[in-house]
């Protein structure tokens, strides 16, 4: 489990390709003091396994379901990409919930800056609509972010200083891809929901509406 509070970049060393799987060496460019093999880390907010160790850095297998739903198949070496390390229970809890699971991928269609900020326009996948909403959280490329807007088919977001200088979102450019985990939350919500319709069990009268007019959504 993860927060979306990315702690810093790391570079591509290596990759090896195989049939369905593929081999990252990933060297961090931050102090990373605990090194333990077997630990989560989250490589642009893919949940993956730290299965070796060198002096400077550390290889992961990526599967093949993770190569179909994230963007990392497409990494080459000398790509940033944004690394965070498992929550630990004491941690703040200062993004949202992130499982590292991605959903899909999006496409960065604008980029604008204003002043020290800027805002990203992403499209998005059908299938993801339900689960994104305005002032809501999502997670892109592992960096927990706020939904200014939502459309039919894309999103708004915008990027403040520190996250521009401590993640890769400030070298995105229009037509890149970036990895999309919507909230673990909303999702269970729908499901649950969606369920009980079908069952015919669905009696309450909370439902889109009713929130949006109380102000939820």
């Amino acid at each position: 489990m993860f927060t979306g509070l990315v702690e810093g970049q790391g570079v591509v060393l290596r990759i090896e390709k195989k049939r369905d799987k593929a081999l990252l060496s990933i060297k961090p460019e931050f102090p990373w003091e605990e090194r333990n093999l077997g630990e989560s880390v989250a490589v642009n907010g893919v949940c993956l396994t730290a299965t070796t160790w060198t002096e400077n850095s550390f290889s992961v297998d990526v599967s093949e379901e993770s190569l179909t739903r994230s963007d990392l198949g497409k990494l080459k070496v000398g790509d940033q990409v944004n690394l965070e390390r498992a929550l630990r229970l004491s941690d703040r809890l200062g993004g949202h919930w992130v499982t590292g699971h991605i959903d899909g991928t999006g496409r960065i269609v604008h980029k604008e800056f204003q002043e020290n900020f800027f805002r990203l326009t992403i499209s998005f996948p059908e299938s993801l609509r339900p689960f994104i909403v305005e002032k809501g959280s999502i997670a892109v490329d592992g960096v927990s972010l706020t939904v200014n807007r939502v459309g039919e088919k894309d999103l708004e977001l915008t990027i403040i200083p520190h996250t521009g200088a401590q993640t890769t979102l400030a070298g995105k450019k229009i037509g890149d891809e970036v990895n999309l985990e919507t909230d673990l939350i909303g999702k269970y919500v729908y499901q649950f929901l969606s369920r009980r319709k079908e069952d015919g069990l669905l009696k309450s009268k909370v439902n889109e509406d009713f929130l949006r007019e109380h102000g939820f959504l």
